[in-house]
């Protein structure tokens, strides 16, 4: 496919001009993309609606779609790819599913399934073998399942865990790039949003309330990376999706207590995904753009009115992919 480039921006620092391009992979106006996983700057895998998870091997440039037989009307909101041929995706409800193949995506088998009644996964994820899956409120307690061996088996902790209790009714979690949840050296992590929008430490039960906008549905905290003793959230209000105001913050964790740190320049909108490239290199992205920090995510700077959804840094290497609405993949190059 013939790539186009969407946009370029420039950004200035004391070291003079830099720029990026965001550089469009592949497009499918019958899918919308949610979830990434990037095994090593070749492999890519995606997944979203209609059933359809695509695969490439080689950056991008080849793409292998494929619709999951079964499953052509599901949302597949999260991927995780171990390898080129091994991945589990992860369908949000009616019934609650998820499935692993091994062979590339040719054969799916479930590995977990729940039909309970207001059952909605949000979120995924791993470190190595070990993995744990996040579910909106069943009766105010917070759905979560873990695994020990790459998604074969899963852990129900609902009615476990009593003391993970949403602090006030209409929160609940974002199915909206799978990155409300995340591992670190202090703990497992997860933020949420709604009436309300907390961090949690799952490890430690410690919760604090995040200095996000809230208090509407469509407010509150999407998406959470770590990097080594911080961290940095982001979300908004999809609603109204150019609106920067009180749409991320920065964090420390220390004997079980946050302490969190408004950027001067925020991101320029609700942003749906933030990852870190480095300590101080950070990228975010959403329904209205994507944006650049070069300074650990205290100032901001637009580099695409794009919308994206995802936007994920491979595990093994330095490439970084977008993904979002109709079907589009892109690679940012630095």
């Amino acid at each position: 496919m013939k790539e186009i480039i969407l946009s370029i921006g420039l950004w200035f620092s004391v070291f003079g001009i830099k720029a990026q391009q965001i550089k469009v992979l592949t497009t499918d106006n019958k899918t919308s993309i949610r979830g990434m996983s990037v095994p090593d700057d070749n492999i890519i895998w995606v997944s979203g609606s209609n059933g359809k998870v695509g695969r490439s091997l080689d950056g991008g440039n080849i793409w292998q779609w494929i619709i999951v037989k079964d499953y052509e009307k599901r949302d597949f909101r999260d991927i995780e790819a171990f390898d080129a041929n091994t991945a589990i995706i992860m369908a949000v409800a009616e019934p609650a599913v998820i499935l692993k193949t091994k062979d590339g995506g040719q054969h799916w088998y479930k590995v977990f399934e729940d039909s309970t009644k207001g059952m909605f996964l949000d979120a995924m994820d791993f470190d190595g073998k070990n993995g744990i899956i996040i579910g909106d409120p069943l009766d105010e307690n917070i759905f979560m399942a873990s695994t020990t061996d790459k998604g074969e088996s899963w852990r129900k902790w609902h009615g476990v865990l009593d003391v993970l209790t949403v602090k006030e009714k209409g929160e609940a979690f974002f199915a909206s790039s799978g990155t409300n949840i995340k591992s670190g050296k202090s703990g497992m992590f997860f933020v949420s949003g709604g009436k309300q929008s907390n961090i949690y430490n799952w490890e430690d039960i410690a919760i604090q309330e995040i200095p996000i906008t809230k208090g509407t549905n469509s407010t509150g905290a999407n998406s959470i990376d770590i990097y080594k003793n911080k961290g940095i959230i982001v979300g908004g209000d999809f609603a109204k999706d150019t609106i920067s105001k009180n749409n991320c913050s920065l964090f420390t964790y220390y004997k079980e207590k946050f302490t969190f740190k408004i950027p001067q320049t925020p991101p320029h909108g609700y942003r749906s995904c933030v990852i870190y490239i480095n300590e101080n290199k950070l990228i975010t992205c959403g329904t209205s753009g994507v944006d650049i920090s070069n300074d650990g995510g205290m100032n901001w700077q637009l580099i695409s009115n794009e919308s994206f959804h995802v936007v994920q840094k491979a595990k093994k290497g330095n490439a970084v992919y977008l993904a979002g609405a109709k079907g589009r993949v892109a690679q940012i190059i630095f």
